[in-house]
């Protein structure tokens, strides 16, 4: 097989960006420098690659097979005749094009910086063959997250029907969030390094962790160093609840939540405690974990958790959770039903979970191979 060492211009065409105040409207996803940002009613490009310009994000690689429209902090590539488009996606997501960023305020990726860098690539039948394999993971990957979001869904609407049926039970009750834990604590985040007084190895989930590991990314989840004593008392177990108390930004309000499960633990292999701005809640006999789990999504879905933020003069929003825990109530179905409700759904969190380690999988073995089949050590 016959590969060559060219430069990025000599198989892929640049094209830049445009401003775009997206919306949640649209048939048209409109990408910034890290992700589709929202939807647009019209598009720029029918299918490319799209590389983050500037900032944090900068050197970021997506691809779109479908229409869509990339803001003025992007760069979008589209392969020549003799590329394929899936194979040059995957070979820069595999290339550190953020470490050719320039700019002394921010990083800034530029076409000028970006065309001279030399690429060993093979022949166009050997690129459609590498992205075909590398194409596999990811549709099983994608599948699975579309299993995910449809059990997260199909849960909600079990805990939605439970309380219309409660609105018209005479046997349900009320109680204040504060009585029904039996202990919560706020998170901690230790030192990067082993050292002198921090020497016990736990993973800390951030809130910003939680939307990627309620679908079991947890690649991306700090591993630190803590006190003995920080984290014997914040050590999570299976059923216990993060709950995020500051952060947030304009339409991402705090107080989301991740259900912590066993076999979230599982992938971890060591110890996991929730991030400074989290508490750790453990709810006691009066709830199962599930439902309250699906009680804080509820809440943080219709406002009624946003109502106890608080903004700073810096912009940082925090939460009033010791408000909160003493003045909402719960309102819980009798016992028979609340076992029932939580054995109906305990199932989905654990299948949630199980795809979620499913996914962790077929990304190792899709990271490892990546570059093999890159560099052409993996014969076609």
């Amino acid at each position: 097989m016959k590969w060559s060492n060219l430069p990025l211009e000599q198989f892929v065409d640049f094209y830049n960006g445009k401003s775009i105040k997206p919306s949640e409207k649209g048939n048209f996803p409109a990408f910034g420098s890290n992700g589709i940002i929202g939807y647009s009613e019209n598009y720029l490009y029918d299918k490319g690659i799209i590389i983050g310009r500037v900032g944090a994000n900068c050197g970021s690689v997506e691809i779109s097979l479908n229409n869509f429209w990339p803001s003025d902090n992007t760069i979008v590539s589209k392969p020549k005749s003799n590329a394929d488009l899936v194979f040059v996606y995957y070979l820069l997501k595999n290339y550190p094009l953020n470490s050719y960023a320039g700019g002394s305020a921010q990083p800034l990726l530029t076409q000028t910086v970006l065309k001279p860098i030399i690429f060993k690539i093979p022949e166009l039948p050997a690129q459609r063959k590498i992205a075909s394999i590398l194409s596999a993971y990811d549709d099983l990957i994608e599948n699975n997250l579309k299993r995910i979001k449809l059990l997260e869904e199909k849960a909600q609407l079990h805990y939605k029907e439970l309380m219309q049926e409660m609105s018209y039970s005479k046997t349900k009750r009320e109680e204040y969030i504060k009585d029904c834990l039996a202990f919560y604590i706020g998170g901690g985040w230790g030192e990067e390094d082993y050292k002198e007084g921090f020497t016990e190895p736990a993973f800390v989930i951030r809130g910003t962790d939680i939307p990627d590991a309620k679908k079991g990314e947890v690649k991306g989840v700090p591993f630190r160093y803590h006190k003995e004593s920080n984290l014997a008392s914040r050590n999570m177990q299976a059923g216990d609840i993060v709950f995020e108390v500051s952060g947030g930004s304009k339409g991402q309000p705090v107080g989301r939540s991740i259900l912590i499960t066993e076999k979230m633990l599982q992938q971890f292999g060591k110890p996991v405690m929730c991030a400074s701005f989290c508490k750790m809640l453990r709810p006691n006999e009066n709830i199962t974990p599930e439902f309250f789990y699906l009680y804080l999504f509820a809440s943080h879905e219709n406002g009624v958790i946003a109502q106890y933020e608080k903004h700073s003069a810096s912009n940082i929003v925090n939460y009033g959770f010791e408000e909160f825990i003493g003045e909402q109530k719960i309102t819980i179905p009798k016992e028979s039903e609340l076992k029932a409700f939580t054995e109906k759904v305990k199932p989905i969190f654990t299948l949630i979970s199980t795809l979620g380690e499913q996914n962790s999988k077929l990304r190792e073995a899709r990271d490892i191979l990546l570059p093999k089949l890159m560099n052409g050590q993996i014969e076609l």
